[in-house]
């Protein structure tokens, strides 16, 4: 039998429904939040991958895979009765109405800067009542609340340092000026090189100089995260452009001297900025 054609939203969530039917698919039956953690990760990632492509049919595929997951999840939680798609809905309306008083409400929020502003202070209240909604909860421990409470610890690195140090910022806690931020820079390089390279003291001092880092680009308006992922695929196209030179020269780079490979690398630096360049020129022009 031929597939239904697509429908909107709520047909996705029954058909959703039917693969978690006692009599549905058995993989999908079979699968807990637990089992389909990764396929979580997985399907974010892979649609990041698109965004960053710019390639708009894709992106349009790995967001209906990230649906998917989320769906998905909800039935899951609707079969042990937690929760439904519903509820899932109705939370994120209700939370994005009340985080954005500039537009639903009287308050006023001109800039971006104004408005995540406003937010993270929205969300720091949030957290203060849920903790002490919490404190007086019969037989509950005190709760000793912090602006840093919510964050993910299991976030990529990066990001964490990102999302802890915004958190910090909105109590106060923020150097005055970016030169701040360069002078402790170079106080965190300094600490690094006095200490034995490799020794526990080392790697202390390497975290703390990534973490400075993150915080130099966040006090410049930029994301690490999309910083180091980009540099990242700098080297990688300079060094396999650096690779296949090399291969048509009838070398490798496997003991090749340092000098040579140096000049290699600078040449493949330029084609590649080159042709980059050019891209972005062609790509001003159309």
């Amino acid at each position: 039998m031929d597939p239904a054609p697509a429908g909107g939203f709520e047909e996705f969530v029954a058909i959703v429904a039917r693969l978690r039917a006692p009599d549905g698919c058995p993989w999908d039956r079979a699968q807990t939040h637990a089992t389909l953690r990764t396929h979580m990760l997985e399907e974010a990632y892979e649609a990041v991958a698109a965004i960053d492509e710019g390639d708009h049919a894709h992106l349009a595929d790995e967001l209906g895979d990230v649906l998917l997951q989320v769906v998905l999840h909800a039935q899951i939680a609707a079969d042990e009765g937690a929760f439904t798609i519903g509820d899932v809905t109705a939370g994120i309306s209700e939370k994005i109405r009340r985080r954005h008083p500039h537009i639903f409400g009287d308050a006023v929020a001109a800039t971006p800067e104004e408005v995540m502003h406003r937010w993270d202070a929205i969300k720091a209240g949030e957290r203060a009542n849920a903790a002490a909604g919490e404190a007086d909860a019969p037989g509950a421990p005190a709760a000793e609340p912090s602006a840093l409470d919510g964050v993910t610890p299991t976030l990529p690195a990066l990001m964490y340092a990102q999302k802890i140090s915004r958190r910090a910022v909105a109590v106060g806690f923020e150097w005055e000026d970016l030169d701040g931020v360069w002078t402790k820079v170079h106080e965190e390089i300094d600490e690094l090189k006095a200490t034995e390279p490799g020794s526990p003291e080392a790697a202390h001092e390497v975290g703390d100089l990534l973490f400075t880092v993150v915080n130099l680009a966040r006090k410049q308006g930029l994301d690490a995260e999309t910083c180091l992922r980009e540099a990242c695929e700098r080297f990688s196209a300079r060094f396999r452009d650096m690779e296949r030179r090399a291969r048509e020269d009838g070398v490798t780079l496997q003991g090749m001297h340092i000098e040579d490979m140096e000049g290699r690398w600078q040449a493949a630096k330029a084609r590649v900025s080159g042709a980059a360049a050019a891209k972005r020129e062609g790509d001003d022009r159309t």
